[in-house]
């Protein structure tokens, strides 16, 4: 059974840092891409960051500089490192795997950031 497990959400004031976490089981995980995705109320999910097989990084415009994706095939898991985070950050953030036609989602983590 495949899972994809977040944690590391939360409440952060503004200019804060989060770092969330996905755990993979059940899959391969070196083999798949990555993705973290948000979605803020009222607004459609969007991808926030990628980090393929081979290790290359992809960010949204509105993040570069500020986030950080990475992972560690040994512990079968994915990272967003989340700094300098601002109002329009906070969303449920949603992990991702992908490899061909094999998509997996995790129950996302929830990002709040407020004074």
């Amino acid at each position: 059974q495949v899972q994809l497990v977040e944690s590391g959400g939360g409440l952060v004031q503004p200019g804060g840092s989060l770092r969330l976490s996905c755990a993979a089981r059940g899959i391969i995980f070196s083999i798949y891409d990555m993705n973290w995705y948000r979605q803020a109320p009222g607004k459609e999910r969007e991808l926030v960051a990628t980090i393929n097989s081979g290790r290359t990084t992809t960010y949204a415009d509105s993040v570069k500089g500020r986030f950080t994706i990475s992972r560690d095939n040994a512990k079968n898991t994915a990272y967003l490192q989340m700094n300098n985070l601002n109002a329009e950050d906070a969303a449920i953030y949603y992990c991702n795997a992908n490899y061909n036609v094999n998509t997996h989602w995790g129950q996302g983590t929830q990002v709040t950031v407020s004074s």
